[in-house]
């Protein structure tokens, strides 16, 4: 291990083709208030150039980067495979975001800080600002997000005595968590693409070993609009309402 991966607190970007957008995730990360982590881009099989994207970016970055591979496609897959990762490398705190995601500059720094209470948390998020949401998708996507979450609180299969806290909104773009956490419950499903929602599944495995997951409005991320603009907002409600819609190509189905 060199002496500049021997970082507490790593970051986790699973990436499949997104040589085009990247390169904002990189430079919000760039631009956080605590730059004392390292940051571990998962090229997800991608058949573009994600992967020269970020070792370009590793260059002159401040922070150290790592790329690696995760063959089985899939965000579940992907994530996993560079949480365990950065648990090789030493990690003790973990967080993820996507690779078409944009943490504000405080993301990092709030993780930090609720995990020094809690041992996994779950962000807000927001559409990006870059992509100019209406008014709709500014005001009307956000509060149907969390009353889909308050839904979720209230589902009997999320009631169960086995878990030792309540459910929480929980998407997979922006989280954190200990490393003693992700291995004690088993870390994220391996699930292929189209399958049960992964972070969902990390969420309730780690509810059934902890008291400590909990929400932070503070931790902030703003998401792509590009799904629900390419599905419309009904499909795409439909498909994290437990896959009740699926795209009929795999073309489609990558859209995330």
């Amino acid at each position: 291990m060199t002496a500049d991966l021997e970082r507490q607190c790593w970051v986790i970007v699973p990436a499949y083709n997104e040589a085009a957008v990247i390169g904002g995730t990189l430079a919000a990360l760039a631009a956080q208030t605590d730059t004392e982590f390292a940051l571990v881009v998962v090229d997800n099989a991608s058949t573009d150039g994600t992967a020269d994207v970020v070792r370009a970016f590793a260059a002159q970055a401040p922070f150290p980067v790592e790329v690696i591979a995760e063959a089985m496609r899939g965000p579940g897959p992907a994530a996993d495979t560079g949480f365990r990762h950065a648990i090789s490398r030493g990690a003790t705190m973990l967080a993820r975001t996507d690779a078409d995601c944009v943490p504000a500059p405080g993301w990092v720094a709030a993780a930090k800080s609720a995990l020094a209470e809690a041992e996994m948390v779950c962000g807000r998020s927001v559409p990006r600002p870059d992509e100019h949401p209406n008014l709709a998708e500014r005001r009307l996507l956000p509060a149907v997000t969390r009353f889909a979450g308050l839904c979720g609180r209230y589902r009997p299969a999320h009631r169960h005595p086995r878990y030792l806290t309540a459910y929480v909104l929980c998407q997979g773009h922006n989280i954190a968590l200990t490393a003693d956490l992700y291995q004690r419950c088993g870390g994220t499903p391996r699930v292929s693409p189209g399958g049960p929602a992964e972070d969902l599944g990390l969420l309730n495995r780690a509810r059934e070993q902890s008291a400590l997951v909990v929400r932070a409005e503070h931790m902030i991320v703003g998401h792509s609009l590009r799904r629900v603009r390419a599905w419309g907002a009904w499909r795409t409600l439909l498909w994290y309402w437990d896959r009740k819609y699926a795209p009929a190509s795999a073309a489609a189905m990558d859209v995330r």
